[in-house]
């Protein structure tokens, strides 16, 4: 791959993402000021992964505002593909995702494609596998501390039977010529994946109102089918809010996968793990302290300033400083690493406590909530 070429799919990232042209490629919206100054106002605070475009593009999200401002509402739909353990990368955009929820009182369905898993075949997942990563996601997506009145996660195999008269009918919408031309499938590609796009676009059609979605931008080409055929079926085309890709330990290129272990800090990691990880990740310094001092670092191919910068330190102010002291030299690689493992210990002490008090309620999140009780016993699949 040429040094300028980067792909990015809903299963694969590969290369440095230049997100202008990504955007361009996919025919969404950088979020303007004025949009986020909007988004904003109607939230009542701000957020700053907002602020410093970690989430960055969108489709729609001004009629999502004209709803809201309406009286109409919206609702909020994410997810995860349960392949093995969670690590930083799948976590952060939840946490962005509890701050809609919390701001706008939204409900929020979160879809745990276990089918899509075991049908990768390249995964060589067995349904059991699906199902114990499912469980064990769920965990650590309920750890986030949603509202568990105006949350539903489930699983796709469980929940198949309410939903599928609604499969059928997204299903019809498209064809494999389709699908084909989004997704890049071929005469090798099984069944199961054709039909899968169906099975992930259903959630957005949950409720009679927009659906705003907040996900990584390379879920995006799910969302450009649902809005052709949505309202040919009586629904809203769906919104999405896109994020860029937290950068991997291994440096500015593609993004962390749970199949290379040391691309990633996972939800599991003990301290010293963390310590051992952080220490070898890449970054912008300079190769001794004599050229550093003189020359400075990088930041913006640097992990541990970008780790920062993309969700564990909040304060602007701080960040700014920080990215000062970085670039004139007087802050040191190490110094700067040793900010990130203090502050990434501390978020995944914090994390295993309120992943086991999730435990204790999960239920709520999947069957007896107020929410996920509609889902399962009321809601007309239709």
């Amino acid at each position: 791959m040429a040094g300028d070429e980067f792909r990015v799919t809903p299963w694969d990232v590969e290369g440095a993402v230049d997100y202008e042209r990504l955007v361009r490629e996919f025919g969404t919206e950088l979020i303007s000021d004025d949009l986020m100054k909007r988004l904003v106002g109607a939230a009542g605070e701000s957020n700053h992964m907002l602020r410093r475009r970690v989430f960055f593009s969108h489709r729609d999200l001004n009629h999502v505002l004209d709803d809201h401002q309406a009286g109409r509402g919206f609702f909020l739909y994410t997810g995860r593909g349960p392949s093995g353990p969670m690590h930083i990368g799948h976590i952060i955009p939840f946490y962005f995702t509890k701050w809609l929820q919390d701001r706008f009182r939204a409900n929020l369905y979160i879809q745990l494609t276990d089918d899509e898993k075991f049908l990768e075949e390249s995964r060589g997942l067995t349904l059991a596998d699906t199902a114990y990563w499912s469980k064990d996601n769920m965990l650590n997506i309920a750890a986030v501390g949603f509202d568990p009145d105006r949350t539903f996660i489930f699983r796709n195999t469980e929940f198949m039977g309410r939903m599928y008269n609604i499969v059928l009918k997204v299903a019809r919408k498209i064809n494999f010529s389709w699908v084909r031309a989004v997704f890049g499938f071929n005469e090798q590609t099984n069944i199961g994946m054709v039909f899968f796009p169906a099975i992930q676009i259903v959630p957005t059609l949950f409720e009679k109102r927009r659906c705003l979605i907040p996900a990584a931008i390379d879920q995006d080409p799910y969302w450009r089918i649902q809005r052709d055929i949505s309202e040919g079926l009586g629904f809203y085309k769906a919104a999405a809010i896109h994020s860029r890709f937290l950068m991997p330990l291994t440096g500015p290129t593609g993004k962390m996968s749970a199949s290379q272990p040391e691309s990633a800090v996972f939800l599991t990691d003990d301290p010293k793990t963390v310590r051992k990880k952080i220490w070898q990740a890449f970054s912008g310094g300079q190769p001794t302290v004599e050229l550093h001092r003189k020359m400075g670092g990088n930041p913006d191919v640097d992990v541990a300033y970008q780790w920062l910068y993309y969700f564990f330190e909040e304060d602007d102010g701080r960040m700014e400083q920080i990215r000062q002291d970085y670039v004139s030299g007087k802050l040191l690689t190490g110094e700067l690493k040793e900010m990130l493992i203090e502050k990434v210990q501390r978020f995944l002490e914090d994390f295993s406590v309120r992943r086991e008090e999730a435990a204790e309620k999960i239920h709520l999140y999947t069957r007896e909530g107020r929410l996920a009780s509609y889902m399962w016993e009321e809601w007309p699949g239709e």
